[in-house]
């Protein structure tokens, strides 16, 4: 992994940035091209994204919930989601406690 506060390529068309962290809260910014997927996984950690730019489709467990610039989601912990790009956009995910699996 990069460095907190350097741009990374996660997959194809998707891009991070984690921003320094507090004692148990994190933010990372994400850039999606348009079509660009995020896999659909889980973790135990809260997150809360908020749509900086764009428009996506978010699948949290089997409900699809479609999120322009302004607005934000939240997703519970182990809570299956993945996402897909329906243009170029930009998300700023927050998450507690902090994603150690992403820092290490």
């Amino acid at each position: 992994m990069s460095g907190i506060g350097e741009w990374e390529i996660v997959d194809s068309g998707v891009t991070r940035k984690i921003h320094p962290t507090g004692k148990k809260l994190m933010m990372m910014e994400v850039e999606f091209e348009v079509g660009a997927v995020g896999k659909v996984h889980s973790h135990p950690h809260e997150q809360l994204t908020y749509c900086l730019k764009g428009k996506l489709e978010f699948k949290l467990n089997e409900k699809i919930h479609t999120l322009s610039k302004g607005e934000s989601l939240y997703i519970p912990s182990n809570t299956e989601h993945g996402v897909i790009a329906l243009e170029p956009s930009s998300l700023l995910d927050t998450f507690t406690p902090l994603r150690e699996d992403l820092l290490s």
